[in-house]
């Protein structure tokens, strides 16, 4: 698993601790259907099983809005790149985070997070099938809620740097859809 930045360890971590365990986090699917993470790893499996040949993008990205508390949501999407895509969700109730840079840190850890849990669990699924991941075209990249314009545009380098140290490709906005699109929407 990747280090966490220091900035995450602000957070309450009792909250975070509650998150971390994979097998009762529950995704919602881009249908409202929820299911629980070994349902979602399933699903992605059969996705990908059902054309082999394609090339995908799996994507991790997540965004938070404040209330009285902090809204954190987190996406995945599997994108078949030129044929559609599926993707799931996850809200998380946070106590509220004030600092832009403190809640950039927390997005990206959340989705490092879950990309390692992620792509550990889906790698096992296809090997099962007798699958290796390794022989298909499977790019895996961390959405952040960055981009060039406002207050996040200081944070590019570091926020960058750090999921590339993690073995991820980074996209900011405009490109990351996952953190700037899909779980901006569901925050607010």
């Amino acid at each position: 698993m990747c280090i966490l930045s220091s900035e995450v360890f602000k957070l309450d971590w009792k909250k975070v601790i509650e998150m971390e365990s994979k097998e009762s986090l529950i995704m919602t699917r881009g249908n409202g259907k929820k299911v629980k993470f070994a349902e979602m790893i399933k699903v992605m499996a059969e996705f990908i099983m059902n054309d082999l040949s394609a090339e995908y993008e799996l994507t991790v990205g997540s965004d938070s809005q404040n209330f009285d508390y902090t809204k954190l949501v987190e996406v995945v999407a599997l994108h078949r790149v030129g044929k559609g895509g599926i993707f799931f969700y996850n809200v998380e109730r946070l106590p509220k985070i004030k600092s832009i840079k403190q809640k950039i840190h927390t997005e990206t850890s959340m989705s490092l997070q879950l990309a390692d849990g992620l792509v550990e669990d889906l790698e096992l699924s296809l090997l099962d099938k007798e699958i290796d991941m390794d022989d298909l075209s499977i790019h895996f990249k961390i959405h952040c809620d960055i981009g060039r314009k406002g207050k996040t545009s200081e944070l590019i380098k570091e926020i960058t740097s750090w999921v590339h140290s993690c073995g991820y490709d980074c996209e900011i906005k405009p490109d990351s859809y996952c953190a700037s699109g899909i779980a901006n929407k569901i925050s607010k």
